[in-house]
């Protein structure tokens, strides 16, 4: 395909990689933050949800980040996706927001339904499963803010632990750390079956 020169200007080309949108930014384009934000906001959105137990600011903590990305682009690492980046910038957003920080708990929805895989027609599995999940939401309640978003970017996003070090600022031994004894509260929380939950 043969790109032929177009009266509009150069800004609304679509970069080829977020590192490149990311510098276009540093510039003060706002057409690079547009694409940006089409290409990113909804995983955005989905790990905010998950770390705030959908809270109605949600939008709020989303469209904060991006309105952030410009006084914030120069530090970009340079990585082909800005993906992780972004979330990491949302989630410390979102455990900084006074009415977000305590409204954890059903960020395990998707975790839940892949734990539950093979037995899924037994009626008497599904029940002790649906029972189980109800225990480890109460069990993710009550872990800290910190150790609950290392957990979400972790287990539920998908990223590295090299990759939440560096998008929330912390050290590895950190991330490791947390996410260690984030899952040791779960798993004594369902050994103990919720006593006195």
């Amino acid at each position: 395909m043969t790109l032929t020169p177009s009266r509009r200007p150069s800004t609304e080309r679509e970069p080829a990689t977020d590192a490149e949108l990311l510098t276009a930014i540093t510039r003060d384009d706002l057409g690079a933050l547009g694409v940006l934000y089409d290409r990113h906001a909804r995983a955005v959105w989905g790990a905010v949800h998950r770390v705030t137990n959908g809270a109605g600011d949600v939008d709020d903590i989303v469209h904060a980040t991006f309105l952030k990305v410009p006084d914030i682009a120069s530090s970009f690492d340079g990585r082909p996706s800005a993906r992780g980046w972004l979330i990491g910038v949302a989630v410390r957003l979102a455990l900084r927001h006074t009415r977000s920080i305590g409204r954890f708990g059903r960020m395990l929805g998707r975790f839940a339904h892949v734990a539950q895989s093979s037995d899924l027609l037994d009626p008497e599995v599904q029940a002790a499963g649906r029972s189980r999940l109800a225990l480890l939401e109460k069990a993710v309640a009550k872990l800290s803010p910190a150790k609950r978003a290392v957990f979400v970017l972790v287990e539920i996003e998908g990223l590295s632990h090299e990759d939440v070090a560096r998008d929330l600022g912390i050290p590895l031994a950190t991330v490791r750390t947390r996410l260690f004894n984030a899952k040791n509260e779960l798993r004594d929380a369902l050994a103990t079956k919720g006593d006195g939950a």
